[in-house]
């Protein structure tokens, strides 16, 4: 309709121009000269000004006298604060500290093994022992020898403080005791080397040698691997930009896809040093051991808390659009009327950290706007849209 009236007017002026002998485009250009060719140009600026000025008061017109005028219909929602925590996601991998290889430190038979794979160990439990090869024995002599060594510096010792003997014999008597003391001790570290100790609590995950078989100390001589899973932690490297937001004691939401289990922790540590070939830092992260099912590697999902705002203004992603200047903006609605019909507003904004399908938006919005939400693409500035909100 409003395409009709605006062509019936158009066409009325070029008739009524029509009686009067007026040069065309062509006729002034050939003229060349400068005067007619800029009143030329005078004269059209000036008719299309009237043109769009009538034109604009005939839509004006027009949409005051049309009840069933085409408005687009959009839904809005009102701007409120709200607590906004943002996470960033990585993976890690369960870790213990505890966590060995039990080697021998004499080699010999391995005589007897008290524990089996899988069996919960107390520190210090007796684990395993390796034939002696007769230190036993040896030992045995020298505390003989150590004993004699004691009663005759002890007998050396009482005549020297009544003045009976000469000095060398008592100081020969007491390096012969101290000497032969110092050896039944030496070999009795020895000797405590053929049994094998449990270095710390925990459970028995492997054991690598058999009774009867001939062990030494050296890589791959191990007969034993001890884990202890009551202390267990997840390690992960976090890029170096989050170094200021990332700190001990923050939360931290851990998933085990392969277990389906979430739960909740904390940062325990935080490194002091970033890796130069992935500028990166570690951290650590204190994981409870879930009945037994959590194990050293498994895989983690991590959600780290590295930013909270208490009073955020969040807004659907979806609806912000950019300019050919790169800004950002989104449509509001303004100088509503009673029956719902607005003004659509386009509005630049900037905005902050995601999450999910929300942006958190730092600047220009107010928390008494009413944004546009659907129809936000389809809008222009200054458009008259009708709010048609669900009650």
């Amino acid at each position: 309709m409003k395409k009709i009236y605006s062509l019936i007017l158009v066409t009325l002026i070029l008739f009524s121009c029509g009686d009067k002998k007026v040069q065309t485009v062509d006729e002034v250009l050939a003229t060349n000269d400068i005067a007619q060719i800029k009143s030329k140009k005078a004269e059209i600026d000036a008719k299309q000004q009237a043109l769009s000025s009538d034109l604009k008061k005939i839509n004006d017109k027009l949409d005051n006298l049309d009840e069933n005028k085409n408005i687009p219909l959009i839904t809005t929602f009102a701007v409120k604060e709200e607590v906004f925590t943002h996470f960033i996601e990585l993976q890690g991998n369960v870790q213990t500290k505890q966590n060995v290889l039990v080697y021998p430190e004499m080699q010999g038979i391995l005589e007897s093994v008290f524990v089996k794979e899988g069996q919960k160990v107390s520190k210090g439990q007796v684990l395993a022992k390796i034939n002696d090869g007769g230190l036993s024995q040896q030992l045995a002599q020298l505390k003989i020898n150590a004993q004699l060594a004691k009663t005759t510096f002890e007998r050396q010792q009482r005549l020297w403080n009544q003045k009976i003997g000469s000095e060398i014999q008592f100081l020969q008597a007491k390096a012969t005791y101290e000497t032969q003391n110092s050896a039944v001790n030496q070999l009795k570290s020895q000797l405590g080397k053929a049994t094998i100790r449990a270095p710390f609590s925990g459970i028995i995950d492997d054991v690598f040698k058999e009774k009867g078989t001939v062990v030494a100390p050296g890589m791959g001589a191990e007969i034993f691997r001890i884990v202890n899973l009551s202390n267990m932690y997840i390690e992960t490297e976090v890029p170096e930009n989050y170094i200021g937001s990332i700190t001990k004691n923050k939360s931290v939401e851990v998933n085990f896809p392969i277990l389906g289990e979430t739960v909740a922790s904390k940062i325990r540590q935080v490194g002091n040093f970033i890796n130069p070939s992935n500028r990166s830092f570690k951290i650590e992260i204190g994981v409870p051991n879930l009945k037994g099912k959590v194990k050293p590697n498994l895989t983690a999902r991590l959600k780290l808390n590295d930013y909270t705002n208490e009073n955020a203004i969040l807004i659907p992603q979806s609806i912000i659009s950019e300019n050919a200047n790169g800004e950002q903006f989104i449509y509001i609605v303004k100088n509503k009327k009673d029956n719902n019909e607005a003004l659509a507003e386009r509005l630049i904004i900037e905005t902050g950290k995601t999450q999910g399908d929300f942006i958190e938006v730092t600047k220009n919005l107010a928390t008494d706007a009413e944004i546009i939400v659907e129809g936000a693409r389809s809008v222009n500035n200054g458009q008259v849209v009708k709010v048609i909100n669900k009650k």
